[in-house]
């Protein structure tokens, strides 16, 4: 009989939610196998963790990877950042159930296309990240592709048919091995949806112990509105409760976050930024004009009168929220655009642009949609930059799980996807002491694992996965800026994946150990 191979990383501080201690580690067959003085063996693969932190690997809880995480760009920003977990299938948009051609569309900007996935559900799905990817990936059923198989774009409630046909494709996602489902419900068709609908797909996942994560109907000044709705749909349901990317005045958040406790289990994941990120879309385009399907949406801004329409209709109500107001224009950087005509306009806000070409604001963000066929994606500003102080207050509040809201494409694309991680260790732990690494560990390791149901991860303990890296605590550095924002991070040079070295001396090794993580 053979002896598999051990790993051992020897000479290091290993460090996970329980506390930190001076010792080696040992990983065998994908699997951390002894923690403490490990004799050596004649043929042990030993690797010098001298001044390093020994990690468990992070999780994000919140990211539009799902058809990028192939790409060796991508891969590596998440490795330097020492995340080895992405969950992907947020906002209620992705690819399955479904041939994939809605969110390819409808999220271009965010998700982009998948290189292989053309339908078969979230089973294919799944299958297609294992052993195709450094990292691992799990995967929430998103509500509005549901929607959209069954009902289109159409708005207000669904025939009791057509709810039956939803919840089955949910129903087919979580057994499947999916997380939970997502909502989007600033995004078409999922915001046609009602709390009543929500919570009626939301019982299967209650059923299986899944998770409902959703990107709310409301944010900042609105959080209330979109957070009652959330308790709504779980109090309705039974499901448990995540909020995607919460943002709002500390203080607004902390006492939302306790009166919500009080009725149902909830968490929420978070970003060390004041900037958020989605598609021109989104922000530009009346919701009923997006129902009449992407054909006709891109037809109509395409003619001056179209775009005249727009502008009578939606702009009023544009500037009216309370978020955005007057100077709406001068708060959206332009992050990518699927039209070289106007390649000379990423980085810059609508309102710079529009001034170098002339027009009006809203009138260029409609020619560039119409050009780039609704491919164009914002940097957005909150009405005022959030600082450090600031968002640190809740960064230690016990539901919090750290989510980057990743988005890999674009030229001048929001610098989390390459930071989120990287800068929590580096201003939040190393310069600020807001946090201490184990409660680092905690927040953004092993409270996802828990609340995701990933199994034994999150933790360095024999018989957990081997999923982990070493850090360098003096040289972390978080490197990506609005102004560059595709640079990875330093300070992670060694990260394994499923007992695999997948990242070494800073690069990638060639290993592509990941898989889907389904739900456990």
């Amino acid at each position: 009989m053979t002896t598999a191979r051990r790993t051992v990383l020897r000479g290091g501080r290993v460090v996970d939610e329980t506390g930190t201690a001076e010792a080696d580690l040992s990983i065998v067959s994908g699997e951390i196998d002894q923690v403490g003085r490990i004799e050596t063996r004649p043929d042990d693969l030993e690797v010098d963790a001298t001044g390093r932190l020994i990690m468990p690997g992070m999780i994000d809880a919140h990211t539009h990877a799902d058809g990028r995480v192939f790409d060796d760009e991508v891969a590596l920003a998440l490795l330097r950042q020492g995340v080895t977990t992405v969950i992907a299938g947020q906002d209620g948009v992705s690819y399955a159930p479904g041939d994939g051609r809605y969110a390819t569309r409808y999220f271009a900007a965010i998700n982009g296309a998948h290189p292989t996935y053309r339908g078969g559900g979230v089973p294919a799905l799944l299958a297609g990240y294992d052993g195709t990817t450094p990292v691992n990936v799990g995967y929430l059923v998103p509500a509005g592709t549901v929607r959209h198989e069954v009902m289109g774009f159409r708005a207000g409630r669904p025939t009791a048919a057509e709810l039956a046909a939803m919840r089955e494709l949910v129903e087919q996602g979580l057994a499947a091995g999916a997380l939970g489902l997502s909502t989007g419900l600033d995004y078409t068709p999922g915001l046609f949806a009602d709390a009543a609908e929500l919570a009626e797909l939301c019982r299967p996942v209650a059923a299986v112990d899944g998770l409902y994560v959703s990107h709310m109907r409301g944010y900042e000044e609105e959080s209330a509105i979109g957070l009652d709705e959330v308790i709504s749909i779980c109090e309705g349901s039974g499901a448990r409760g995540h909020i995607s990317h919460f943002h709002a005045r500390p203080e607004l958040m902390a006492s939302l976050l306790e009166e919500a406790a009080a009725r149902i289990d909830l968490t929420f994941d978070w970003y060390p930024y004041s900037r958020g990120c989605s598609v021109l879309g989104m922000v530009l385009l009346p919701p009923e004009l997006l129902a009449r399907g992407f054909e006709e949406t891109a037809e109509a801004l395409a003619t001056p009168a179209g775009r005249t329409a727009v502008i009578e209709s939606w702009l009023p109500r544009l500037v009216a929220k309370e978020h955005l107001g007057a100077t709406w224009a001068d708060k959206l950087a332009l992050a990518h655009i699927a039209a070289p005509q106007y390649g000379w306009a990423h980085g810059l806000t609508l309102a710079e642009a529009a001034r170098r070409a002339e027009v009006e604001p809203m009138d260029l963000g409609l020619r560039m949609l119409a050009a780039a066929d609704l491919e164009v994606s914002t940097v957005m500003r909150t009405q005022s930059d959030r600082g450090d102080d600031e968002l640190a207050r809740n960064l230690p509040h016990p539901a919090q799980l750290t989510g980057s809201d990743g988005i890999y494409l674009g030229r001048s694309t929001h610098p989390r996807g390459w930071g989120t991680f990287a800068r929590l260790m580096d201003v939040f732990v190393r310069q600020r002491g807001d946090l201490s690494w184990s409660e680092l560990a905690g927040h953004s390791s092993a409270l996802p694992a828990r609340r995701f149901r990933l199994g034994r991860r999150g933790e360095l303990r024999p018989g957990a996965a081997a999923d982990l890296f070493l850090l360098d605590p003096v040289r972390i550095r978080d490197n990506a800026t609005y102004l560059n924002p595709r640079r990875p991070a330093d300070g992670i040079d060694d990260v394994w994946v499923g007992g695999e070295q997948v990242l070494a001396a800073g690069q990638l090794t060639g290993v592509r150990s990941g898989r889907s993580i389904r739900r456990n």
